[in-house]
């Protein structure tokens, strides 16, 4: 079906769906904001893997390490990052600019894993930061509202050497935020905290410039035209198979726990979930192939699935593996549960 002359307005991600597993504890000590991880508070709380290519398997490993812990209580989710390296540096200064033009932290969070009505948000190292709302993914269209704030933030940087100081003296910097449940929740409706037990999906990004030292300072490198920067890294915890952090449907999975005991697996209903978005990519690509949606795609589910199509839209959908509800995805890539 596929024509590799075309180029999709919706591609394919060329990854097996692994997404990385993260047990968030819940944890009662005494909190300081300072940026430092280096302290009782994160003590007994576990680093993510590191980071790797956002592209997946096969690719560099990034130039520098990073990793990220998280932990949890009735009213916040604690999140820290080590980003080691020695080109520590920043120039945003106004909250809500564009922070990726500086090497940053990024993190996403899509609390009921439809891949619609997420967040993102980013921060450097001069502790700037940028939140906004995603209604949906740019592939389909998405807005991103960036007047909405996240309600009760605090975020704190620390600098193992020194900023804009290019040096040997340069090691790391980390960061700490803390992001209130409310502000995310009342977007839903919902109860202001988790419980344990209860996933959330999330993502973190590292951009990283390539730079050269030009007169005591960081200069971003230059490609072959000598007048724009040579594209940015993406390092991120959960590849995506594309150079694309927007794909919501390849982020991790964050159960939120009270003891080291409990791991719980990730649901028969999320890999339901991944086998109808092959249907939804299928659709887009016969669309930009052949001009048209179509309902012959079924036949590549291990699974039941009813098809409905118009010039412009679709909607599949099936019951669900444990037989309690039924999943349906839509053309715009919104998948969502419907109970019994």
């Amino acid at each position: 079906m596929q024509n590799n002359n075309v180029r999709y307005r919706i591609p394919t991600p060329n990854i097996e769906f692994h997404p990385p597993i993260y047990y968030c504890l819940s944890n009662t000590k005494p909190f300081c904001l300072n940026g430092n991880i280096d302290k009782d508070f994160w003590s007994e709380i576990p680093y993510t893997d590191d980071f790797v290519d956002i592209s997946g398997p096969g690719f560099a490993t990034p130039r520098y390490r990073t990793c990220a812990k998280m932990c949890w209580d009735k009213e916040n989710l604690y999140i820290a990052a080590l980003l080691e390296g020695d080109e520590i540096w920043a120039t945003v200064t106004e909250r809500d600019e564009i922070i990726f033009a500086d090497n940053d932290f990024e993190v996403f969070i899509d609390p009921d894993s439809d891949t619609h009505h997420y967040y993102e948000f980013e921060m450097n190292a001069l502790n700037t930061v940028w939140d906004l709302l995603l209604t949906k993914p740019y592939r389909n269209h998405g807005t991103p509202v960036n007047s909405w704030d996240i309600k009760g933030l605090q975020t704190a940087v620390h600098i193992n050497g020194r900023l804009n100081e290019p040096g040997e003296y340069n090691h790391s910097w980390s960061v700490e935020i803390v992001f209130p449940f409310t502000s995310f929740m009342e977007e839903f409706g919902k109860k202001s905290c988790p419980s344990a037990g209860e996933y959330w999906r999330i993502n973190f990004s590292r951009v990283q410039w390539q730079v050269d030292v030009m007169n005591g300072a960081y200069k971003k490198r230059l490609a072959a035209d000598k007048k724009s920067p040579l594209p940015e890294d993406n390092w991120v915890w959960s590849p995506t198979g594309i150079i694309d952090i927007h794909y919501p449907e390849l982020w991790g999975f964050v159960f939120f726990v009270n003891s080291v005991w409990e791991q719980p697996a990730i649901p028969e209903i999320e890999k339901q979930k991944w086998m109808l978005r092959q249907l939804y990519y299928l659709e887009h690509r016969n669309y930009d192939n052949y001009g048209c949606f179509t309902k012959d795609v079924d036949l590549l589910t291990a699974f039941p699935v009813t098809i409905e199509i118009t010039s412009h839209s679709f909607e599949i959908w099936c019951r669900t593996i444990d037989d309690t509800g039924i999943l349906l995805i839509r053309e715009d890539g919104r998948i969502t549960y419907l109970p019994d």
